[in-house]
């Protein structure tokens, strides 16, 4: 049987390195500042024996994952070029997550870019509130840390803006369920339509890990680029900063205030639709973005 048949995803290999002792062997290969690592060394690092630690490496080496060279009387492997993204991120997914420092960062780097704006414990706050959020969405996403950062900005942002008595510049709020579909075929063709005339956000009520792989398909057949958005909770600062709720699918989870427009669009989910749907559900989207732009600048 064709082995790329029978495993398209690559299972075995991930079996490969669900082994303890292969991750490990992985890892130190990983960190090291070299890019290679030697039998005695790993034997000597993970108190193994060299026969033990030459037999999971000859395991992973069958599979495509480390490769080996001889130089003189010492073997040494080092990750396939073409599979060292892959296996770094199995290897780092199986890793318990430590954003301590990653964390202590984004608050240094963000108490200076809102200084003399917001306090400092502030900017605390709300960037463990962020990190805590996204957790209960996915708490071993590869780019947790560098989501909290963005997450945090834009609600900062939008505190800011939902204190401000007066703005020029209006703003957009659109909220589905899983802020990775509807929604975010709104905001993309929005943002690109408006440019900075239109400040866009997005929501969702119980946000999904990633963006649907359809929807940046779809989008990209129209010149429409996402960018750096993913899912994201909806909040509090985020419906107080906005002029125009637009909510699809997600019921009553938004909260009420006044001297805001609240819209509902019954559009259906695409999640699971052929491409062919999804198509059909990005040009309704689409017509009723340009529609809404129009009664914007009226």
């Amino acid at each position: 049987m064709n082995k790329t048949a029978a495993d398209p995803a690559g299972l075995q290999s991930l079996k490969r390195i669900s082994d303890p002792t292969r991750a490990a062997l992985l890892r130190i290969i990983l960190d090291s500042e070299e890019g290679r690592g030697s039998v005695t060394r790993m034997a000597e690092s993970l108190g193994l024996t060299q026969p033990t630690v030459s037999h999971h490496l000859r395991m992973l080496k069958n599979e495509g994952l480390v490769e080996r060279e001889q130089i003189g009387r010492t073997a040494w492997y080092s990750i396939t070029p073409s599979q060292l993204d892959r296996v770094a991120n199995l290897v780092r997914d199986g890793e318990t997550r430590d954003d301590t420092a990653a964390l202590e960062r984004i608050v240094a780097d963000l108490t200076t870019r809102y200084r003399g704006v917001l306090a400092p414990e502030t900017v605390n706050l709300y960037v463990h509130d962020s990190y805590r959020m996204l957790g209960e969405r996915d708490g071993s996403h590869p780019t947790r840390a560098s989501q909290t950062s963005s997450f945090t900005i834009d609600r900062l942002d939008a505190l800011l803006r939902a204190d401000e008595s007066t703005h020029t510049v209006p703003e957009v709020l659109f909220v589905c369920v899983q802020n990775a579909g509807r929604s975010q075929l709104a905001s993309a063709i929005l943002r690109q339509l408006a440019g900075d005339r239109v400040i866009v956000r997005t929501a969702g009520s119980e946000p999904a890990e990633a963006v649907r792989s359809t929807i940046v398909s779809v989008l990209d057949e129209i010149g429409t680029p996402l960018g750096g958005e993913f899912p994201k909770p909806l909040t509090d600062e985020a419906v107080r900063a906005a002029d125009y709720v637009i909510t699809m699918g997600c019921g009553d989870a938004c909260p009420i205030y006044p001297g805001r427009e609240y819209l509902d669009w019954d559009i259906p989910d695409p999640v699971g639709q052929p491409i062919a749907r999804v198509r059909e559900i990005r040009n309704d989207i689409e017509g009723r973005v340009r529609d809404l732009l129009e009664r914007i600048e009226k």
